[in-house]
């Protein structure tokens, strides 16, 4: 027996979904959902979301100019072999 499932999505969303699922090989989106849903039931496949994180457009031109100030020599850095060393110098 089998039934059918609808789920609701935007049109850009399910036209993107379509280029990938023919890109990898798939006949239809509708037969990349079954594959995975079969894996999925199967829990041969986990899914997990994970937040990317990203600089603000404002820290990222900041991070940016350290860069450069320390590619340039103009940021004088000083370099640590060991963290025993690092802990020592930060502990002065």
């Amino acid at each position: 027996m089998q039934t059918i499932l609808q789920i609701p999505v935007k049109k850009e969303l399910r036209d993107r979904a379509v280029k990938v699922a023919t890109r990898e090989g798939f006949s239809s989106l509708q037969e990349a959902v079954r594959v995975f849903l079969n894996q999925f039931a199967a829990n041969k496949v986990s899914v997990s979301f994970t937040a990317n994180e990203a600089l603000s457009e404002e820290h990222e031109e900041r991070y940016t100019q350290m860069l450069a100030g320390v590619a340039s020599g103009k940021v004088k850095t000083k370099k640590f072999t060991t963290a025993d060393a690092l802990i020592q110098h930060l502990g002065r």
